[in-house]
């Protein structure tokens, strides 16, 4: 049996999932066509996506059609979760693109298709809902040609408009004989394009075209499916997914130009893991697609990435949440195997004594992030490992603690995708917890010099306390971090006291003098002290070190500093002033704009809404991606307000 892999795409709502049921329906998997907006699609099956009627992450699905298996991954039309589509780039050899006939093309049209080209994906376009009042296909395929180029051919013409949309035309059949006036024009102009970009792919099939002007169905169905594969021709279909319409002709195209997968059933097993799924009653299934020899279940495999041995159980093929036994998983096709120890999305899984090893699976950076903590304390190490759990499903949603502010924080692409971790963490883990906006990590430092005395002297009965160091406290380039010079001479103070002055001045550094925040990049130097042959301790030297530090770095204006991030923003160009305004306006300052990207450092404290701001400005149309760069010193009346609230 043949197989092909197919990805859907397209902007939320167009009908990926409910073309997905209609494929499964009308090819017998199932026996009752479920709905999105009723909640019972094969596809979206997560309490989460019932409920907000939307697909949420990557489902695997499959049908059969003509000796032909077809996997089908649906993926999320939500920017939130752009690391589910390109999961299912990553297995598939082509793309269905799908667009509304009544909206056009849309910010998730746009980002679909640039995941298409980036992934360099052979892909098809279906215009769906033409039994729609509102629906326009003339004005959708011109949209589409001045989009996505001329390269885009149709393959089928509606007969109708909106409720009298009935059927459609393939223009590679003799239907078109039946159609009269423009339409017959029309339908005969693109049939001899499309006839002629069969021809073009391959140097006989030209030869004997230019002979003969004419090729039989089988050298057009080769010659396109060439085209196809090749990315030069991308063919368009139409239809309605709820009235049943031209669903079998989009099944044939598939069946008929969808490119085979680069695949070797002769060679040993190689394959990848494109996707992890945590189940709380199956515990993780993990996805795969081998690329050569097979996969049989109650074996092993090793995982070239990890260097490590892995011992299965049952395979499983997927048809949404059901996981239906097989035997083995051939070179081709995808499955899934439940309870890998510790093997992850894009880990490469091989036969040992031939190991390779294929690139991981890049995923974007995280947008926007919250801080996050259980209501119950006890609840500490559950909620670590339930995030962890979250992490291996969703490569995009990263969790970290904040070494300085101790927070623990969650990072996603978008409000979405954390809302539905946090309703995850409920409904799967039972865990209760609280969010709120995390804490910048401001620093201190000093902009001059101060020497100044610590001495720290008690006495109270029996033996008492006796410190006394003089320290020169000298500011550092940025990022420097913190240098301790000993310049004692003569035994001034006793070198065994020397490790507990610059103990004393570490952990006075630990909370600086204006808000409390670390004091980094200074230097200290211990110049001068005295001590008591009795009195005189390690912590009495700790003490007079941390006295001395708090004193000095008052006297050596003291400054505050924030973290800069350097933020990359892409978006189209006619939206380039209100973007450069728009960062500007965040202290922002433009550091390069080429084309439709601008580069920028921003401070990180006023990014933390900067999301929603582009997605207002640009329509949905803008991206961006920001990564730490350096601090700085904060403006004079900011660092006023951030020192006053921290005294409250």
């Amino acid at each position: 049996m043949n197989i092909c892999n197919i990805v859907l795409l397209s902007h939320s709502g167009a009908g990926k999932t409910s073309l997905a049921e209609r494929f499964l329906f009308n090819t017998g998997e199932i026996t009752r066509l479920g709905k999105v907006e009723e909640g019972n699609t094969v596809s979206d099956y997560s309490p989460e996506e019932i409920e907000h009627k939307i697909s949420l992450s990557l489902s695997l699905l499959h049908c059969h059609y003509n000796n032909t298996k077809i996997n089908i991954l649906d993926t999320p039309g939500y920017a939130d979760f752009i690391g589910e589509t390109i999961s299912g780039l990553t297995a598939a050899e082509a793309g269905i693109l799908i667009i509304d006939a009544v909206s056009g093309i849309e910010v998730g049209t746009e980002r679909a298709y640039n995941l298409l080209k980036e992934y360099q994906l052979p892909f098809f376009i279906f215009v769906n809902k033409l039994d729609k009042e509102n629906a326009d296909f003339a004005r959708v395929l011109e949209l589409i040609q001045k989009e996505f180029g001329k390269e885009c051919f149709l393959f089928q013409y509606p007969l109708g408009k909106g409720s009298d949309f009935k059927e459609v035309v393939n223009i590679l059949s003799s239907d078109i004989e039946e159609l009269s006036g423009e339409g017959k024009e029309k339908t005969e102009e693109w049939r001899k394009k499309i006839i002629e970009a069969a021809a073009e792919s391959e140097d006989t099939l030209l030869e004997k075209y230019l002979e003969e002007s004419e090729l039989s169905p089988e050298e057009i169905v080769q010659g396109l499916k060439k085209a196809i594969a090749e990315r030069k021709l991308v063919p368009i279909f139409c239809g309605s997914v709820l009235k049943n319409i031209a669903i079998d002709s989009l099944l044939k195209a598939i069946v008929d130009f969808c490119p085979a997968p680069q695949s070797s059933k002769d060679k040993p097993l190689n394959g990848q893991i494109f996707k992890t799924i945590f189940n709380p009653y199956v515990g993780q299934l993990s996805l795969f697609k081998v690329f050569s020899g097979e996969l049989v279940s109650n074996s092993g495999f090793y995982n070239s990435s990890k260097k490590e041995k892995e011992r299965i159980g049952s395979l499983y093929f997927l048809q949404g949440k059901e996981q239906k036994p097989s035997p083995k998983v051939e070179a081709g096709d995808l499955g899934a195997v439940a309870k890998l120890k510790n093997t992850h999305t894009g880990d490469s899984i091989c036969d040992e004594k031939n190991p390779i090893t294929f690139p991981q699976i890049e995923f974007p950076r995280p947008l926007i992030s919250l801080a996050l903590k259980p209501k119950s304390s006890k609840d500490e190490a559950k909620i670590s490992d339930a995030l962890t759990k979250l992490t291996h499903e969703n490569p995009t949603f990263q969790v970290s603690r904040d070494q300085q502010t101790k927070e623990l924080i969650i990072s996603g692409m978008g409000n979405l995708c954390l809302e539905i971790a946090i309703a995850r963490l409920k409904r799967e883990f039972k865990l209760e917890v609280e969010v709120g906006e995390p804490k910048i990590a401001y620093k201190e430092t000093i902009t001059g010099t101060a020497e100044v005395q610590g001495k720290y002297k008690r006495q109270s009965g029996g033996h008492g306390q006796y410190g006394d160091v003089w320290l020169k406290l000298e500011p550092l380039e940025r990022g420097k971090g913190f240098e301790f010079v000993d310049k004692i001479v003569g035994g001034r103070i006793p070198r065994q006291y020397i490790p507990a002055v610059e103990k004393g001045i570490k952990q006075a550094m630990s909370e600086g003098v204006l808000a409390g925040y670390p004091l980094v990049d200074l230097k200290a130097t211990l110049y001068d002290g005295s001590f008591h042959s009795v009195d005189s301790s390690d912590l009495a030297f700790q003490i007079a070190a941390a006295m001395a530090l708090r004193k000095g770095a008052l006297e050596a204006k003291p400054v505050l500093l924030e973290p800069i991030v350097e933020v990359e923003v892409d978006a189209p160009e006619e939206y380039m002033g209100d973007i450069n305004s728009g960062l500007s306006s965040k202290r922002g300052r433009i550091m390069g704009l080429e084309g439709r990207k601008i580069k920028a450092i921003v401070p990180l404290a006023e990014m933390a809404h900067y999301a929603a701001d582009l997605k207002s400005v640009t329509g949905g149309r803008g991206s961006f991606s920001m990564k730490f760069s350096h601090y700085e010193v904060v403006p004079q009346k900011i660092a006023e307000k951030i020192i006053e609230q921290s005294k409250k």
